[in-house]
């Protein structure tokens, strides 16, 4: 797919900002990108450590919570934690329960099933917790928009205290709408005044637990031993890697290797990671899967088991077991990404909204798969699948096109549907509203050929020669990378291609050794399809690229590196 390379322009004095901490211009550049603006918010970046974290008191209600809570376990009233079934649900209730435990309450949790629940507390979960005797609810990662359900807890007796970081609907005047209950924790609130809004659910938790901890005089070290679940949740929901998100990142992964949880530990072994260098690739793509393999092909309840296990022979065994269940998960997605590129290819590969059914795939692999097929063609996809009663399916969308507000207009199609700008979930009637779907989606689409090509953004034009292993640690002061925090890219122009070579049993990357227009030989690197590659090269010899250096360990020597990410062929 042709793909526009778009260089950052954003003006800072680099010069000044590389003298006052110490770094080059090309990394005050780069921070400067990932929208870091001004001296204190540049220290914070580069040096932030827990102390810069925000204070739990600027949470609105979080106090209130907190009291409530303490005033039940001293009472002796039941408390039932309500989670969610993803990875920051697993871990908020992991977080409140082992809390909650260590404070002496008399605690469960519930956490709903995908399928039969779907998101979030529902009635039949008040109902059970009313019928086991339950005084207190607490809900984490879900409640704000759960105005009836609180209601019906209300009718019964209930104390709910929610916490949640999920957007709040609003009335058409802009007030929140917000669930009866005595305490609401949720940084979305309009008048609360917590700085940063783009927290997870765990980590309004983690909040919540350190000014219960306060008041009860436990050990604050205590609290701090339970970093990595915050981080480990800020990553698997996918947050901003900026502002507080990056501190509480940066040193979670710090703090997993002196974790407390067998199970996490147990978890990392079986995936072949080494414990010590961990980054926030391999909670992203490895660790966070796992824990959310359970929730997405049989129950969450196995993810949170492995965390609270205090026994090394249960934790080995949960933790195989949701190895195994992922390595299904992507055996699974891979057939139905296999057939969903079929169907479009065959049928659709003009539409603008592509919108894929596939009756038999399990549905909770919708969204994976629609964000496989908005990665492939860039723009904005939806796989439905067959459900109890009708269909359901994830929509994953691009820049240019709103998901929710196209969902808007069409919604007389949906028995249920919600979502944000760039993903989306619905519910239909009946198998025969998926064609019209698809139909309605693209006589509104207003998109253009343009809102199709990918763009690449790179930090700055720089020729290879620059690189030095200096540098290279420099770079390093920039990570965790991820979601608001992206991996530096560079260019060049004009490398010309001495040889080119695939390695790989599954011929997936390319071995290159480059020379820079200025004399300098460079090996480098491109993880891709290999035989794909050297048949769009052909017989052209230079090329332009996109990249970030590496350095390259074998047999005790260290080779600076190219990772090349896009490439253009010349001639």
């Amino acid at each position: 797919m042709t793909s526009k390379w778009m260089v950052y322009a954003k003006k800072a004095d680099f010069d000044g900002l590389a003298r006052r901490f110490g770094i080059t211009p090309v990394t005050a550049r780069i921070i400067r990108n990932r929208d870091v603006c001004g001296e204190a918010e540049f220290g914070r970046y580069l040096y932030g450590t827990r102390k810069d974290l925000y204070s739990p008191h600027l949470l609105k209600d979080a106090d209130k919570a907190a009291d409530i809570l303490l005033e039940k376990i001293a009472a002796g009233r039941r408390i039932r934690i309500v989670g969610d079934y993803d990875i920051d649900g697993v871990c908020s209730t992991y977080l409140l329960h082992t809390a909650l435990t260590r404070l002496g309450a008399e605690v469960d949790y519930e956490i709903p099933d995908r399928i039969r629940d779907g998101y979030g507390i529902n009635e039949q979960i008040i109902a059970a917790a009313a019928a086991d005797g339950v005084d207190t609810v607490l809900t984490c990662d879900n409640g704000i928009s759960a105005v009836s359900q609180m209601e019906y807890a209300r009718q019964h007796g209930m104390t709910v205290v929610i916490t949640d970081h999920h957007d709040i609907p609003r009335d058409a005047d802009g007030n929140d709408i917000l669930p009866w209950a005595a305490a609401i924790v949720n940084p979305k609130q309009s008048d609360c005044t917590y700085p940063w809004k783009e927290i997870c659910g765990a980590v309004v938790a983690y909040k919540l637990i350190r000014i219960l901890y306060e008041r009860a005089g436990v050990p604050m070290s205590e609290w701090e031993e339970m970093l990595e679940f915050a981080a480990v949740a800020t990553v698997g929901d996918v947050m901003r890697l900026q502002d507080e998100n990056r501190i509480i990142v940066k040193e979670g992964l710090k703090q997993i290797p002196r974790t407390k949880s067998i199970g996490l530990r147990m978890l990392v072994e079986k995936n072949n990671l080494d414990i010590y260098n961990l980054s926030a690739y391999h909670i992203g793509f490895v660790i966070g899967p796992c824990l959310n393999a359970g929730g997405r092909l049989q129950t969450a309840k196995l993810a949170l088991r492995l965390l609270l296990s205090r026994d090394e022979a249960e934790a080995d065994e949960l933790a195989r077991e949701l190895k195994l269940l992922n390595d299904q998960r992507k055996d699974m997605t891979a057939r139905g990404l296999e057939q969903a590129v079929c169907q479009v290819e065959e049928h659709f590969r003009n539409d603008k909204v592509l919108v894929v059914y596939l009756p038999d795939c399990h549905e909770s692999l919708a969204g994976i798969i629609a964000g496989r097929i908005r990665e492939r063609y860039n723009k904005p996809a939806f796989v439905i699948t067959r459900s109890e009663d009708g269909v359901k399916g994830s929509g994953r969308s691009i820049e240019a096109y709103h998901m929710f507000e196209a969902l808007c207009q069409v919604k007389e199609l949906f028995t249920r549907f919600g979502g944000h700008p760039m993903a989306a979930g619905l519910s239909m009637a009946s198998e025969e509203d998926v064609e019209r779907l698809r139909r309605r989606l693209n006589e509104k689409a207003e998109l253009t050929e343009e809102d199709f090509i990918p763009k690449i953004w790179i930090d700055a034009p720089m020729p290879m020669d620059y690189v030095t292993e200096d540098l290279i640690r420099e770079l390093e002061l920039l990570e965790p990378f991820g979601n608001g925090n992206a991996k530096p890219q560079f260019a060049q122009k004009g490398l010309r291609i001495r040889s080119a070579r695939v390695l790989g049993k599954n011929r997936n990357a390319v071995r290159l050794a480059l020379v820079t227009p200025g004399g300098t030989p460079m090996e480098a690197m491109a993880f891709t399809d290999g035989d794909a590659f050297l048949a769009e090269m052909g017989e052209s010899r230079v090329m332009d690229a996109v990249y970030y250096p590496t350095v390259s360990e074998y047999n005790g020597n260290r080779t600076i590196q190219a990772v090349v990410k896009e490439w253009r062929f010349q001639g």
